[in-house]
């Protein structure tokens, strides 16, 4: 027998004895397949056993899983289920990096800009208006007879985003007719 021989006996050994340890386990939990096990063996870094590692140590590494299966479920009396590991919630994490301003915060910051002259500055901390009511502005402040720059500003800006917008829809659009 050569050393291929023997080490494809092995394997197939230890494959049919992870199956019959998988299959103990399963019953003794009551679960309905493999992945359910998962549960019921702790890791180090707390928490349970992901399936994925469960399906990669049961092809690389039988022999230390079906040892893991055994210590945790069939080897115990009544298996337990291991908690989570906790996590924090996706919707609680906090920006460290991204300032927040109050509305009365920003309403100063606009005003020092504005005595300070700086439209860069204005532009960005001025909340941003739709097209259309940059249009109602501006004729409501011709029919007054005023004059505001940084309304016809934040028009043009309007107009020019929503240009750049068209044409690029115009251009995937037409690649995808193309194709």
């Amino acid at each position: 027998m050569t050393l291929n021989e023997k080490d494809s006996l092995s394997k197939q050994k230890n494959f049919k004895e992870i199956e019959e340890v998988l299959t103990k386990a399963i019953k003794k939990v009551g679960a309905r397949k493999e992945n359910d096990l998962c549960k019921y063996i702790p890791m180090t870094c707390g928490g349970y056993m992901h399936h994925f590692t469960l399906r990669k140590m049961k092809k690389k590494n039988p022999v230390e899983l079906s040892t893991m299966i055994k210590q945790f479920i069939i080897n115990v009396d009544r298996p337990l289920a291991v908690a989570p590991k906790p996590r924090a919630a996706r919707g609680s994490r906090k920006r460290r990096d991204q300032l927040t301003f109050t509305k009365w915060q920003l309403e100063r910051m606009l005003n020092i800009a504005r005595l300070a002259g700086d439209k860069e500055i204005i532009s960005i901390l001025s909340p941003k208006k739709s097209l259309a009511s940059f249009k109602r502005e501006l004729i409501q402040s011709i029919r007054q007879n005023k004059v505001e720059q940084e309304l016809w500003n934040g028009y043009i800006e309007s107009v020019n985003a929503q240009n750049t917008l068209l044409s690029s829809d115009f251009l995937t659009n037409t690649l995808l007719n193309k194709k």
